[in-house]
């Protein structure tokens, strides 16, 4: 580890988020994984997976306890060099605290989603992480997540998309540096978004068959991650290579020490 403070890679983060080129992070769940993209010179910083660290510990998304999401994320932390954003999923009972604790071993960013609560008390939440950040002297990068698309239920999408524009526009008020909006994967979701939320101020996730980052770029989007779906890529690698074991494989010659 450099000896670089939490302050100057919360500022080199929100550099990359303010940049004209989308920053695209590769999500990790452990020490390994953190490692071997951060080894790669296209990685500029570091997205955790909340989803895939959860289920390392043997938990579904969205229920890993408070200690056990922060102790996945400061191994992260530990593990390299670069500034480490974290999915914290919707910042658990003390959003605030939340922070305060992550900041304390080193994360310079988070997701924490609103989960489709009530308009003012998601609001207030986004305030008080930006409350909490500023009392430790950080500019805390949040990504705040509106799910309100993805738990939009059976509302037309353009009623979605509408409340997805007010939420994030309230959370930028209230400090956020971007809004990040699951479910906003085609051109058709993300043009109105962007010009409701402005330039460089929409993130997205990019799933299977979903625009592409340069392309996402281009309708101005500020930030591309992946979720769960490395893990998954990584996953399905280990079963097929243990289906091969388990016939009349044996481990591949070209094998790289990654480990």
């Amino acid at each position: 580890m450099t000896d670089v403070s939490t302050a100057d890679r919360a500022n080199r983060l929100a550099e990359l988020h303010q940049a004209q080129e989308i920053l695209r992070v590769v999500n990790v769940w452990d020490a390994i994984s953190a490692q071997t993209v951060a080894a790669l010179p296209e990685t500029k910083a570091i997205a955790t997976a909340g989803h895939s660290i959860a289920a390392s510990y043997g938990y579904a998304d969205g229920a890993m306890p408070l200690d056990v999401a922060l102790a996945g994320a400061k191994v992260i932390v530990d593990a390299v060099d670069l500034p480490v954003t974290a999915d914290l999923d919707d910042g658990y009972e003390d959003p605030a605290e939340t922070i305060r604790r992550a900041i304390g071993f080193g994360i310079v960013g988070a997701n924490v989603e609103d989960r489709l609560r009530p308009f003012d008390e998601s609001v207030a939440r986004v305030a008080a992480i930006i409350r909490a950040a500023e009392a430790e002297g950080v500019n805390f990068q949040l990504n705040a997540r509106t799910d309100a698309i993805v738990r939009g239920g059976e509302r037309p999408i353009s009623e979605s998309i509408d409340d997805a524009i007010a939420r994030g526009r309230a959370f930028l008020d209230a400090g956020a540096s971007l809004v990040f909006v699951p479910g906003a994967v085609n051109r058709e979701t993300v043009e109105p978004l962007v010009e409701g939320l402005g330039v460089g101020k929409l993130s997205v996730i990019g799933l299977p068959g979903a625009l592409t980052a340069a392309e996402f770029e281009e309708l101005g989007v500020a930030r591309v991650s992946y979720g769960p779906l490395t893990q998954r890529v990584a996953l399905r690698a280990l079963r097929d290579l243990a289906t091969d074991l388990y016939g009349t494989g044996v481990i591949p010659e070209d094998t790289p020490a990654l480990n």
